[in-house]
């Protein structure tokens, strides 16, 4: 294989990927349809021309058989009258017409069957082409849905899995961390809560206390403890009932001061 042979393969092969390559199949199909439809109107074209011409042989035809029946007329007049060589001259005149008739007939008879086979081919081309447009419509929604599947693969393919994952994995602990600071600031509020009623408690206890020190102090009758300080009384107190009670005031404070 010679060197000019390998280089118009390899240039050829690379001219048929390119163009593979660059093959829009929605944009084919439209051209292809664009085509068949120029096609079509050529074929029209033609058609009508054959109808045409048919139609001018048609007219040629009954023209040449018109003037034949028109000859053999006058050479029957010609010879009733007497006159053979005028009779022979329109005999003459009979033959051209009438081989003109036949030779037009034939050709009539060729252009009757092109007429039939251009239009069956007309009506053929015509039901391909709305063939390919039902075809056309089918084939540009599969390769819709086609790009589409591909667009979607190729997004699917270039999403990282693990990446988002760990993304959800960062996410849900900083969630448990956020539940955990709550939690324990719930706590450390409900301590400081029972702290101070603790301290209100602890308060009540020597308050009682207290009290309890008084009464054993007092000799511990119910009589002295309701004379206590902060007792109430339910009676009107009298004169002889304060002066006992400041006296027992002042007994409490000397064993007071002599402790």
């Amino acid at each position: 294989m010679g060197l000019f042979d390998r280089v118009s393969r390899v240039v050829r092969a690379n001219l048929n990927d390119l163009v593979s390559k660059a093959e829009d199949p929605e944009k084919i199909l439209d051209q292809t349809i664009i085509d068949m439809q120029e096609d079509l109107v050529q074929m029209r074209q033609a058609v009508a021309s054959a109808i045409a011409s048919q139609k001018r042989t048609q007219q040629q035809y009954n023209q040449a058989q018109t003037e034949a029946n028109n000859w053999q007329q006058r050479a029957q007049l010609a010879l009733q009258k007497g006159d053979e060589n005028l009779a022979r001259e329109a005999l003459v005149r009979k033959k051209t017409h009438s081989e003109t008739a036949v030779a037009l007939q034939t050709q009539l008879e060729q252009q009757n069957t092109m007429v039939d086979t251009l239009k069956r081919n007309l009506i053929a081309l015509e039901g391909k082409i709305s063939e390919a447009k039902t075809k056309k419509d089918m084939l540009k929604a599969r390769a819709s849905a086609a790009k589409a599947n591909e667009q979607l693969q190729r997004v699917v393919g270039n999403m990282s899995t693990g990446s988002a994952m760990a993304a959800f994995d960062r996410m849900e602990e900083k969630v448990l961390q956020m539940e955990a600071r709550s939690q324990a600031a719930g706590e450390l509020a409900g301590s400081s809560l029972e702290a101070q009623f603790a301290m209100l408690e602890s308060g009540s206890d020597v308050d009682d206390e207290l009290a309890a020190m008084k009464a054993q102090l007092l000799g511990g009758t119910p009589q002295n403890q309701a004379q206590l300080p902060g007792t109430a009384s339910t009676e009107t107190p009298s004169k002889a009932s304060t002066e006992a009670v400041d006296a027992e005031l002042e007994d409490l404070k000397k064993k007071l001061d002599q402790l």
